[in-house]
């Protein structure tokens, strides 16, 4: 065996993904030959790949078939997460992407799903952080059990630098955390907005391979500062299976894909889709209908990333400050973990086949 009949044989390996075989994308690295025993690394485009066992059941099949039958094939990943950011860098400079999570109304475990979302990325092995960008009902301090605590700050070339809080292997910063949990914040638009610049300009966020932002519910100042302050490499649209919830949702839909704002939306989240009794946990109840972020998935032609399901450990983690993800619930965590996976391999697609991301410039 060569290094050179092994690459023959990779370029056969198509990645599922882009579309494109692995030796054109340059991700097979470190070839190693001794005897009939091979070994490479595989790069992927997200720690956070669901598809590992696929491309590595591949490679081995493709050696076996194309070099060498009785060869011994050891196929280990790293990751390097992709990123299509056209901009200066100013701005969250180590930040790969930036994934805004909205939805069209309150009340449908936005804060939630984005939450778990953050976390199973973490525990795919990216490195992440959740800004909670919600600043009139920030959920982080509850969800995450750091009620009461501050951020420590320090000085950088003479200017106040926010330290984020970690807590579970993910950074965190709410406006909850800098301000009295018993106080209403009553704040004008431009304040608002104000804040949500701050904590991309202010706060130390460091190398992140995704920075996953908690929005608030709707349409309106907050997301149009978002995305004229950062690169937003797209969105992710959070609903519930009612016909009410989907109407709105639609609307947040629209306001990302107007002409002057212009950032795609990177799926669809289903969210209570049924609910399931923990003593009957092979039943399905629609409570809130079925099928309904499906169907204006398929409407709109964007993915479904996931459907979560309505279950009462869900509501007990975030009350206590202990995320379903870092739970024993199974069924739960799969369903965050397939969210996961999908919406990384979303990111790496958009990062391939669309424009660069870019800041918005909305002219008025």
């Amino acid at each position: 065996m060569t290094e050179t009949d092994i690459l023959k044989a990779l370029s056969n390996v198509i990645e599922p993904d882009l579309g494109k075989d692995l030796v054109t994308l340059n991700m097979v690295k470190d070839i190693v030959i001794e005897g009939d025993s091979v070994s490479f690394t595989v790069v992927l485009t997200t720690p956070a790949c669901p598809l590992k066992e696929v491309i590595k059941s591949a490679c081995v099949n493709a050696v076996h078939l194309l070099v060498n039958r009785n060869a011994a094939v050891n196929v280990k990943f790293t990751a390097n997460t992709s990123s299509n950011r056209k901009d200066n860098k100013s701005i969250l400079p180590a930040v790969k992407n930036i994934i805004a999570v909205v939805s069209g109304k309150g009340g449908v475990g936005k804060s939630t799903v984005a939450a778990n979302l953050a976390l199973a990325l973490a525990e795919g092995g990216a490195s992440v952080g959740l800004m909670d960008a919600d600043i009139y009902g920030p959920s982080v301090p509850i969800m995450f059990g750091v009620r009461g605590e501050r951020p420590l700050m320090k000085e950088v070339n003479g200017k106040g630098v926010i330290i984020p809080l970690e807590r579970f292997g993910i950074k965190l910063m709410s406006i909850g955390l800098l301000v009295d949990e018993k106080q209403a914040i009553v704040w004008r638009g431009p304040m608002a907005s104000s804040a949500i610049k701050q904590f991309v300009s202010d706060v130390e966020w460091g190398e992140l391979d995704y920075l996953v932002i908690d929005m608030p519910p709707g349409t309106g100042d907050i997301h149009l500062t978002l995305v004229q302050t950062v690169p937003v490499t797209g969105a992710i649209v959070v609903t519930t299976p009612q016909p009410v919830a989907l109407a709105d949702a639609k609307k947040a839909i629209a306001m990302f894909g107007q002409a002057q704002i212009k950032v795609p939306v990177i799926g669809i989240v289903e969210n209570m889709s049924w609910f399931t009794p923990a003593e009957l946990p092979e039943n399905k109840y629609y409570i809130f209908g079925k099928d309904g972020g499906k169907r204006m998935a398929e409407e709109f032609d964007i993915p479904l990333l996931g459907q979560i399901p309505l279950v009462q450990s869900i509501r007990e983690g975030g009350d206590t400050g202990v995320p379903i993800m870092l739970s024993d619930d199974s069924i739960t965590q799969k369903a965050f973990w397939d969210l996961a996976g999908h919406t990384a391999r979303n990111v790496a697609m958009r990062n391939a086949s669309m424009d660069a991301t870019r800041i918005v410039e909305i002219v008025v």
